[in-house]
């Protein structure tokens, strides 16, 4: 399939079917708030590195997590009973995200995670669709993740850990609650060894879009979140 090219003054994506071998569906267009929560909307995520050209994505499969196939691994329990390590929401985005782009990667590059990448997200989240995850311990940031949240889904964006298995546990925390809250699952998007560990799974890109438009039916819940 052709990969399209985005006029920016024209707010349009193609259809993600469309998308070539590898996912790329299209180039150009705008790094901009109503642009990333456009593409979201239509299974689109935009992933590029640094001083190249916006580029727009529709994997297949997609990595997907629904909540009830969440694997909690017997090593992790200690870390969950713990009162050593305290679990956060919307308290350090920028922080959050800075310490993402600077973890080593795993799955999608980390220089994707430019400054501009940092500003338009930090203003998603000022705007209450973009949330982060916090673990701490003494005080200090550990591990952590982020993304966006439209309808019942949640879109992850990227996960760090400065100490070991604090991603997990940040993200195991972080399901459990969007669990509570009625989501229906976190869009993981790219497939990865990490996330399969976790219980992420690859579906279609066709179920993917079902189930996205399904969740896109509720509301947003929007402002700062809170455990």
């Amino acid at each position: 399939m052709p990969v399209y090219g985005l006029d920016s003054e024209y707010l349009f994506f193609p259809n993600p079917e469309d998308a070539n071998e590898d996912g790329l569906l299209a180039v150009g267009g705008l790094l901009r708030e109503d642009w990333i929560l456009s593409a979201y909307e239509r299974g689109i995520f935009p992933w590029f590195n640094e001083r190249d050209p916006v580029l727009w994505w529709s994997v297949d499969p997609r990595s997907v997590l629904f909540f009830d196939h969440l694997r909690v691994q017997k090593s992790m329990r200690p870390y969950l009973n713990s009162d050593e390590y305290i679990f956060t929401l919307d308290t350090a985005f920028e922080q959050v995200m800075k310490s993402c782009a600077n973890a080593p990667g795993r799955g999608k590059s980390r220089t994707w995670i430019s400054e501009e990448m940092m500003n338009v997200y930090t203003s998603l989240h000022q705007m209450g669709v973009a949330h982060s995850a916090e673990v701490w311990r003494d005080g200090e940031l550990v591990g952590g993740l982020y993304g966006v949240s439209l309808g019942r889904a949640f879109f992850g964006e990227s996960m760090f850990s400065i100490e070991k298995n604090m991603s997990k546990l940040a993200f195991i925390r972080f399901c459990r609650l969007l669990e509570e809250r009625d989501f229906d699952f976190v869009d993981c998007q790219v497939p990865t060894s990490h996330l399969e560990s976790l219980g992420a799974e690859n579906i279609s890109r066709t179920e993917y879009l079902r189930l996205l438009r399904k969740a896109l039916e509720a509301p947003t819940q929007t402002g700062r979140w809170t455990v």
